[in-house]
């Protein structure tokens, strides 16, 4: 059980405190309500590129690692398509340091020129060594495509164009800055040894006087209901031939998320689940196969991936996936098999529970979803999942019409 206690700013800055007196340490989590969903489809790659800017030196101080160092602390950051995630852990003692920098950068950026340039290139340069000179590392460029006829999901964290980053504007940067990058856009969590009123205290000296932007009110463009299959094939200098199946699933708010999410469990979570089971160890098929599901926000995916076996064509890899999705579409999941995912469903959830930082960035995400008390409700959701669930999901979502296929085919030496 994650306890909080939760008090706003008057402009709009959303604080939640989580007392664990166990430990010395703090964690102070900062999160913007914006990620690659908010973006401009001609300047993608922006949510991206700001997780790099913002540590590039802010109004009242020229760099931020420096000071945080010298107390103890480290610091990271990353983006999503949903949500832009920054977050620092250091010795209780020292707290107020994090209020200084955090607030400091929320206030205003440096918009130092050659920051902009030295970030640019670092995300270009991370753009081509993640993205386009990494085995597998385009696939999700291509399924998001594939998958997403108008969403803003049909881009990557990174961008759509490599040129929109090139591009980019210092006005074009002010002006993501000062829409997304204010007190009524973010939510903090400061969880560890601290006390509740010390957190109120620090949290309105330091951001208190931050003024209000204009409200953001998300409005994207819904996902037309997909109703036939899409496929396609690309060629990469890979070790082995892959297939991607992603199938549209509900939000990450849904009644059926839990569902959905250990219907991916029973098929291709671990070594123990029936993809693996069945396609690796006894039909020897693939190489490796996994099911999940994207977690995110709005509607998402759900994702069967495999690399396969030298010798084996995709037809033939394909069509074994497809015999597994009707066996789960047509029978019941066992009460044990169910237990089996359920467990291990909730014994991550306790593990990832353990790291102070872990609940701070999880009572956060809750928040944004816009309900805190998600963060404790997981266990019991996924215990009210029923194997008649199991099946009404997997008779929902698993169908041919609804599903993307890539065909990731190494090239021929």
């Amino acid at each position: 059980m994650i306890e909080y206690k939760y008090f706003s700013l008057d402009n709009g800055l959303k604080v939640y405190v989580h007392e664990d007196h166990s430990t010395p340490l703090v964690a102070f989590n900062l999160l913007y309500n914006v990620g690659a969903r908010d973006e401009d489809e001609h300047k993608t790659g922006f949510a991206h590129l700001f997780e790099h800017l913002m540590f590039g030196g802010s109004k009242h101080i020229p760099s931020f690692d420096e000071p945080l160092q010298n107390v103890g602390g480290e610091n990271n950051a990353f983006t999503s398509n949903d949500i832009t995630n920054y977050y620092i852990l250091l010795p209780a003692a020292n707290i107020e340091t994090a209020f200084w920098l955090e607030s400091d950068r929320m206030l205003s950026l440096s918009f130092d020129p050659e920051v902009l340039e030295v970030q640019r290139n670092v995300v270009i340069e991370e753009f081509k060594q993640r993205y386009l000179n990494q085995p597998y590392g385009d696939v999700w460029m291509h399924l998001r495509k594939l998958a997403f006829a108008v969403h803003p999901y049909k881009w990557s964290t990174i961008g759509k164009e490599i040129s929109h980053i090139e591009n980019a504007t210092m006005e074009d940067v002010k002006n993501f800055f000062y829409k997304y990058y204010i007190p009524n856009n973010a939510y903090l969590v400061v969880a560890g040894n601290v006390k509740a009123d010390e957190v109120k205290r620090l949290s309105e000296k330091w951001f208190g006087t931050i003024p209000a932007g204009k409200p953001y009110i998300r409005n994207l463009p819904k996902e037309p209901k997909q109703d036939a299959p899409r496929k396609l094939e690309v060629e990469a200098d890979v070790p082995l031939n892959a297939i991607y199946k992603v199938y549209h699933m509900c939000s990450k708010v849904s009644d059926d998320y839990y569902a959905t999410d250990l219907l991916s469990d029973v098929l291709g979570r671990g070594k123990s689940s029936r993809l693996y089971e069945k396609l690796v160890k006894e039909k020897r098929i693939f190489n490796s196969v996994h099911s999940h599901v994207l977690g995110s926000i709005e509607p998402g995916l759900l994702v069967i991936d495999g690399k396969l076996n030298q010798g084996v064509s995709f037809e033939e890899a394909e069509g074994e996936i497809l015999k597994m999705v009707e066996e789960i579409k047509s029978n019941v999941v066992s009460e044990s098999e169910l237990t089996k995912v359920k467990n291990q469903a909730e014994s991550s959830i306790v593990f990832e529970s353990v790291e102070l930082m872990n609940r701070a960035m999880n009572l956060a995400f809750a928040a944004i979803l816009g309900d805190p008390d998600l963060v404790n409700k997981d266990p019991l959701n996924i215990q009210k999942v029923t194997s008649v669930d199991i099946k009404r999901i997997a008779n929902e979502v698993l169908m041919e019409r609804n599903c993307s296929t890539l065909y990731y085919k190494a090239k021929k030496n």
